[in-house]
């Protein structure tokens, strides 16, 4: 505990920068305890802390650019690899990338205090096609509020802080085991979540060529696309689908069969919305197993326009 302390009050800043750096690029390493930490023992020493509300700012801002620029080239298969494996899988959800949908880069503000949207709201930006500008000025607002909120916890309860780490440094060598355990307490916690998440979304699928056969057949059901709006323009869609934006616009157009497809592992963002329709009456709905990538590679007609 010493030697963590030590490192604290001797490279806070670099500390500070490497904590928030893993932690917005997608490492479960806790970016706030470090920040609060060295905002409180600044205090104590009578130092500035803007210092600190710069560097942790600027390591978001840094971390968020390669997710920004990954949405930029990747695009959709970025997405798909990051909801893949996050510990966070419903962060690729409807209501989730809805969030972005809706309101645009000013997300990027409030993204960072919203469990499960600032893990994919910098990559939606670069897929999106949001200007470098337009997203380095909201994500730098969002930056700068999100570490601000830890600065001001470390400098307004100093005193609080500096009792836990009077606290960690009586149990002497058992502090730093204690810390590491509660780390993976969280990771298991995270994956616990995931699945029991992931059997949620376990329903039965319709396949591309299952499909195919009812729209050959006559018989369409209610296709509804539910995948961003700019990817569905660059890439198309499945003749006759409709693009929903939320569970609200899904819910106004009652038919016997839905079939519900996206672009993201599991078909998570379908399957949840399925979900939301058989709660609310619809009898038959499924995701499309594979979504629309499945369709598409499998050969099926691709609609534009």
């Amino acid at each position: 505990m010493d030697t963590l302390l030590y490192l604290i009050a001797t490279y806070g800043l670099l500390v500070v920068f490497v904590s928030v750096f893993l932690d917005q690029g997608g490492i479960p390493v806790p970016a706030y305890p470090p920040i609060i930490v060295t905002a409180a023992l600044a205090v104590d020493h009578g130092e500035s802390v803007w210092p600190i509300l710069l560097v942790a700012a600027v390591a978001a801002v840094m971390a968020d650019w390669f997710w920004y620029i990954g949405g930029r080239r990747l695009g959709a298969r970025l997405l798909r690899l990051m909801c893949r494996l996050s510990l966070s899988p419903d962060s690729c959800v409807l209501m989730t990338r809805g969030i972005y949908g809706r309101w645009g880069a000013p997300s990027l503000i409030v993204a960072k205090f919203v469990p499960g949207f600032a893990a994919v709201a910098t990559t939606l930006a670069g897929e999106t096609g949001t200007r470098p500008g337009r997203f380095l000025l909201f994500d730098g607002i969002g930056a700068l509020l999100w570490a601000g909120v830890a600065v001001a916890l470390g400098a307004v309860f100093h005193e609080a802080v500096n009792s836990v780490l009077e606290r960690l440094e009586e149990l002497g060598r058992l502090a730093l085991p204690v810390i590491l355990a509660l780390i993976v307490a969280f990771v298991a916690w995270k994956l616990v979540r995931r699945q029991l998440f992931l059997r949620q979304l376990r329903m039965a699928r319709i396949t591309p060529d299952e499909l195919r056969g009812l729209m050959d057949g006559g018989s369409t059901p209610l296709i509804l696309d539910v995948r961003p709006e700019a990817q569905r323009v660059t890439t198309g869609w499945i003749p006759g689908a409709v693009f929903v934006r939320s569970l609200g616009e899904a819910a106004l157009m009652p038919n016997d069969e839905v079939i519900v497809y996206c672009d993201c592992p599991n078909e998570a963002s379908a399957a949840v919305l399925a979900r939301a329709l058989n709660r609310r009456g619809f009898k038959r709905v499924r995701p499309l197993a594979g979504g629309f990538e499945a369709w598409k590679s499998g050969g099926n007609t691709v609609a534009f326009e």
